[in-house]
């Protein structure tokens, strides 16, 4: 077995390959760049080295000095965790040369796999279903046009090296290839040195299924089964699952079977992933195959009983498979929710910041339902423009998919995260979204349930109920706390108070202690025209200065997130999000008759929507342009996001250059 590890990598899945290594007995070694010297994965290992600067093209990207610090720390095994180096040919080659042992596969299954150009020859050769496409390189963005109208729409560009949906464009037009043609080229070059892509048919309503295989040194390979992974934006996984809810017995074989011949055309000897495109009548083609460890491979690790890491770490050593296919068996039903450091009202745009509250969920198992948390930071760290937007997985595991997805709803309202905004409430939505629990999804799903974009939910039912009673509940607390006698006599008494929103205007009452609220009752006066008085039954244990308020409703759990703002609470719950403040009666009356500040004109203005760094100008001072016009494009967290003019004008004033890092709101350029 490997004695000591050095985890190439950073984040939540070098924290997760150190938990495994040791709980194996096996030492770690942490490396980290300078933008991650407090880092959890730091502190994790037994041992860190730094090397180099904040961005990965000089730290995390550089083959030697990873191999210098495995020398430098006595570390014989490397494991690459997924990204970064984990699909190079040439580090796979290079640790063998350094007598390292590379926890993946044989630099020669990589370079089949990893050229996704090849992988699909190789695919068709070994009689696995493939995508119409081109799978020649494509020099120009003419070229590219002419190969797509050939090929016909939709069509999907794609980086010939990429991975994690960076370095693809989906095209509905000549246009649109010739646009995403250069931004594909553009985002390959910047996250995998690589700038070449190819095209190929793009399959209207499909499933993104993909099937978890497994080899040794010695030819064993098996499959562990499939996760549906269709719920995605721009191409990259917001959710997954296992088993698919789509998939029967049938199908399930087939592909694995597909799977585990293409595994074996090319010696694969260590965990790794065929994708495949499933239609609406389950044909099912070729997409890739990673050659790494997936994001996703918690899901498989419940359904399966396996830990994927350990059996990296014995096939990296030399062990035999100690499983046939036989032995594969999938129990029970596993969710797993990435969460972003994104903004999803503002078109999901990277945020960045310090994490001033990181109060993850309960963990562990209770009533027969597991949630898990893979993730590399912790309150108090700073979320960096350098890296990908993933803070963290979450993960539930139950009986049946739904008790899962339920399970996972409840973990998202416990999960307490503040300092950035993040797609929490986006997902808490879809945990209730009934098209999404039926399991009729597709890769379509998100731009198809959100057209207009993602806003939170209007507070309605016992939602609305809720939070008004929860509102209610913090300001007798607070105003008990204080003694305010124009509010209440005692720790014990009723009083009236005005929740205030554009959801919620009426009277309530709360009564209880500061340790334990007992009720909080909507007053008859205001309720609506054939509705009887709501009385709402609420417990809990809540305290000044937590970021949950966790208890009882009417005597089932609930769990909303508290942020205190100027005179009032910003309260998250089930996705939806509201500001509230609480009055009494003749407070409510005078601020119903307040004029309302109105915001100022920044039509005329360009403002960079999130932190980044200006990739280009496609203008100039005093130049026309038309609405949809491409003015720039900012990179952030390894994406690039292109800034298109919203109206037709003229460009007075460009107040940035390529080069210049940005934050959010800083202005880019003004119109006259």
């Amino acid at each position: 077995m490997i004695k000591k590890l050095l985890i190439a990598n950073r984040g939540e899945i070098a924290c997760r390959v150190i938990r495994t290594a040791k709980r194996l007995g096996i030492e770690t070694v942490a490396v980290y760049s300078e933008a991650d010297r407090d880092a959890l994965h730091v502190y994790m290992a037994d041992e860190a080295v730094a090397i180099g600067p904040a961005a990965a093209a000089q730290s995390y990207l550089v083959m030697d000095k990873i191999i210098e610090a495995a020398k430098e720390t006595g570390a014989d095994a490397i494991h690459p965790g997924y990204g970064f180096l984990s699909e190079n040919a040439a580090f796979a080659k290079a640790l063998k040369k350094a007598g390292i042992i590379f926890v993946g596969p044989n630099p020669k299954a990589i370079e089949a796999m990893g050229d996704k150009i090849e992988s699909k020859k190789l695919a068709a050769a070994a009689k696995v279903s493939t995508v119409p496409g081109y799978l020649g390189v494509i020099e120009t963005p003419e070229e590219a046009v002419k190969i797509a109208d050939d090929i016909g729409y939709p069509v999907m560009i794609k980086a010939s090296a990429g991975g994690g949906g960076k370095g693809m464009r989906i095209a509905y037009s000549s246009d649109e290839v010739a646009e995403g043609f250069a931004s594909s080229q553009s985002e390959a070059k910047s996250s995998f040195g690589d700038d070449r892509v190819f095209i190929e048919k793009f399959i209207e309503e499909p499933r993104h299924i993909e099937i978890q295989v497994l080899g040794d040194k010695h030819g064993n390979v098996i499959h562990l089964g499939e996760r549906e992974c269709s719920i995605q934006r721009r191409n990259q996984k917001v959710l997954e699952e296992a088993p698919s809810p789509f998939l029967d017995e049938k199908t399930r074989a087939a592909m694995g079977a597909e799977a585990v011949a293409l595994a074996k055309a090319v010696d694969y000897d260590s965990a790794g992933t065929v994708e495949f495109i499933v239609d609406k009548d389950k044909n099912f083609y070729f997409l890739e195959m990673n050659t790494r460890l997936q994001v996703e491979h918690p899901v498989t690790e419940f359904v399966t009983g396996l830990d994927l890491v350990e059996q990296m770490l014995k096939v990296a050593s030399g062990e035999k498979l100690g499983l046939k296919q036989k032995d594969v068996t999938l129990t029970g039903s596993a969710i797993e929710s990435r969460i972003y450091a994104e903004d999803p009202v503002r078109n999901f745009l990277p945020s960045t910041g310090r994490l001033v509250h990181f109060r993850p969920p309960f963990l562990g198992t209770e009533n027969g339902i597991t949630t898990r948390l893979d993730t590399g930071v912790e309150e108090g760290g700073e979320i960096s423009v350098y890296y990908d937007p993933m803070i963290a997985k979450l993960v539930t595991y139950a009986p049946t998919r739904i008790e899962a997805i339920d399970a996972m709803g409840q973990a998202l309202d416990a999960f307490a995260i503040d300092g950035f905004r993040h797609n929490i409430p986006f997902l808490a939505v879809l945990m209730r979204n009934e098209r999404w629990r039926s399991g009729d999804i597709s890769t379509k799903f998100i731009a198809e349930e959100f057209p207009d974009g993602f806003a939170p939910p209007v507070p309605e039912g016992r939602v609305r109920d809720v939070l008004a009673a929860v509102s209610a509940s913090i300001d007798h607390l607070s105003t008990t706390a204080a003694g305010s006698p124009s509010r209440c006599t005692g720790s014990l008494s009723a009083f009236p108070v005005t929740v205030w929103s554009s959801w919620a205007t009426a009277t309530w009452s709360a009564f209880g202690s500061r340790a334990a609220i007992s009720r909080c009752v909507r007053r008859s006066a205001e309720r609506a025209p054939g509705e009887s008085e709501r009385t709402i039954e609420l417990n809990s244990n809540w305290w000044f200065g937590e970021p949950v308020f966790e208890g009882t409703v009417d005597g089932e759990p609930v769990a909303v997130q508290v942020r205190s703002i100027l005179n009032g609470v910003h309260l998250t719950y089930q996705g939806v999000e509201v500001p509230v403040r609480v009055f009494t009666e003749r407070e409510a009356n005078y601020l119903a008759v307040m004029p309302v500040k109105e915001k100022p004109d920044m039509s005329k203005f360009l403002l960079c929507p999130m932190p980044g760094l200006v990739v280009s100008l496609a203008v100039e001072e005093g130049q026309e342009v038309s609405a949809g016009e491409t003015l720039c494009v900012v990179e952030a967290m390894k994406m690039e996001n292109v800034l298109k003019s919203e109206v037709d004008g003229i460009v007075s004033k460009i107040h940035a250059e390529p080069g210049d890092s940005l934050n959010v709101d800083a202005v880019i350029l003004e119109f006259e």
